[in-house]
């Protein structure tokens, strides 16, 4: 593929960013511009992902560990005890841990360049929220992948499943909600880096909130504990952190709904281009299995 066509409609996304500011009319018109909060920047997490909260139904944590207790990166494999599994579910997510534990790696949608979707995008590299009185765009550095959500309106009565699924949104104050469905099911379809699949009953909550260091802090401890990362210094301007709290359910994979963060840092290396076709070559010496088309589009 053409880099210079690749690119393209980033840097018209991109250009409306800087143009356009955080303002708009939300709830109906009941929130002035100042309401809404500035969320640009270009916000890093490391990966694989997820910071599990301390109680309650909650994301899984990594059974392979270093020597120090922190998650082993190179060796992926979730807990399958984890309550909110069902059995079909967790037997999924311990055979991909059986790969994982003998260092081979399993296929995922980023090393075989196809689409995550919510939640697995969530760790997709450095993110940037572009807002627009009526749409805000996520823009995921790895592979280009953008997901767009319709403000302020509700979804159709009958949901069209896409890589991304259907998303709306609106302000709650400081914070932005998103809601998603109709996430489509593909070939290499997992919410984690833990091969945990999903179905289309998947549903998403997506809440974004900037927070000082403080804040930060507990988000960022939690995350070193399983990743075995430093919590950083790297905040915007105004010495904020960006900060998700999301809420997963499928009544055919879950036992229950169950809550996770992802607490952002502003990029150090600002936005990069990561193209997942242009290396095709993943960690375990194998072809990664890259999307391709029966036919042209156009």
């Amino acid at each position: 593929m053409h880099r210079q066509w690749r690119n393209f409609p980033w840097a018209v996304v991109l250009a409306a960013a800087v143009a356009t500011p955080a303002f708009g009319q939300a709830n109906g018109g009941s929130e002035t511009t100042e309401a809404i909060p500035d969320l640009s920047g270009v916000w890093a997490h490391a990966l694989p992902g997820f910071e599990p909260l301390a109680s309650g139904p909650t994301a899984l944590v990594n059974r392979s560990r270093r020597a120090n207790g922190t998650g082993d990166i190179l060796k992926l494999a979730g807990d399958y005890n984890n309550p909110i599994l069902k059995p079909a579910a967790a037997e999924v997510v311990r055979l991909h841990g059986e790969l994982g534990l003998n260092g081979i790696g399993d296929a995922n949608p980023r090393n075989q360049c196809w689409p995550g979707g919510p939640p697995f995008d969530f760790s997709e590299g450095p993110t940037q929220i572009v807002q627009t009185p009526d749409k805000v765009l996520i823009l995921y550095t790895y592979d280009h992948q953008v997901r767009q959500v319709r403000m302020n309106q509700a979804h159709p009565a009958q949901v069209k499943p896409s890589w991304y699924g259907d998303s709306v949104g609106h302000y709650e104050g400081d914070t932005l909600v998103i809601d998603t469905v109709g996430i489509k099911v593909g070939r290499y379809a997992m919410v984690d880096w833990y091969g945990t699949p999903h179905t289309d009953a998947l549903h998403v909550v997506e809440r974004y909130r900037l927070i000082d260091a403080e804040a930060a802090k507990d988000g960022f401890v939690r995350d070193a504990k399983q990743h075995n990362v430093q919590m950083g210094a790297s905040a915007n301007p105004q010495g904020k952190f960006l900060q998700l709290r999301f809420t997963v359910e499928d009544s055919g994979v879950f036992t229950t709904p169950w809550t996770a963060t992802m607490t952002y840092r502003i990029s150090p290396n600002g936005w990069e281009e990561l193209a997942c076709a242009e290396n095709t070559q993943w960690y375990s010496g194998k072809e990664a299995d890259v999307p391709r088309a029966n036919k042209p589009d156009f």
